[in-house]
């Protein structure tokens, strides 16, 4: 028997599918690590994302995630760190440190450990998935029961597989758009692109979350 009803399921499932459809960090970064280096990098990109949201799980069933929500100095500081994080990876696509180079030329392709810890820390440090966690799950936990820590996990588990069910499938679509990125010239444009994308994500925590 499931620790979470089958009614609560569906609910969770429609809601968790919503807030991993919309686009932010995550998916920009797995694009980008997939067009600069491939499909096997790619996928370690959301594997990363994916050891994250472990981390959001352990930090919320032992409670810390709602000692980090409830301490405003806490929050900003992980926030600015989130804030700090996003706004490096804009600069390293900007200069092309990093950023999409698909003929072996003056960009460095990054490894798959890297694509993994940059996924890890992208997810780990960003505010908003911590109050998912608070403000998602508790609606779909039942406190009455005994067995809070195995419906957090469960739901946790089924957000992963959404996540993995989205985040899969655009690194595989990245890596056939990166056959056809050939042209320098279309190759910086991306560059900049991604790297004015995460400077906008960068100023957008920022803004919500300390001014």
């Amino acid at each position: 028997m499931l620790p979470v009803d089958l009614a609560t399921l569906g609910t969770f499932l429609a809601a968790a599918g919503a807030v991993v459809l919309s686009p932010g960090p995550d998916t920009l970064l797995i694009i980008r690590h997939t067009l600069n280096s491939g499909q096997r990098v790619g996928l370690a990109t959301v594997s990363g994302v994916q050891l994250g949201l472990m981390v959001h799980t352990t930090l919320a069933v032992a409670g810390i995630s709602v000692i980090i929500a409830s301490s405003p100095t806490l929050f900003h500081i992980i926030a600015s760190a989130g804030a700090a994080y996003l706004a490096w990876l804009g600069f390293q696509a900007i200069r092309g440190d990093g950023g999409v180079d698909v003929n072996g030329g003056k960009g460095k392709p990054v490894s798959a450990a890297k694509a993994c810890r940059d996924a890890l820390l992208c997810n780990v440090l960003n505010p908003k998935v911590i109050l998912l966690f608070l403000a998602l799950f508790p609606n779909f936990v039942d406190t009455a029961r005994d067995d809070v820590t195995a419906q957090l996990i469960t739901l946790a588990v089924i957000l992963i597989i959404i996540n993995l069910a989205w985040q899969m499938p655009i690194a595989w679509m990245a890596e056939r758009i990166r056959r056809w990125l050939n042209d320098p010239a279309v190759q910086k444009t991306v560059n900049r692109a991604t790297g004015a994308i995460f400077l906008g994500f960068a100023a957008l925590m920022l803004y919500e979350n300390l001014l």
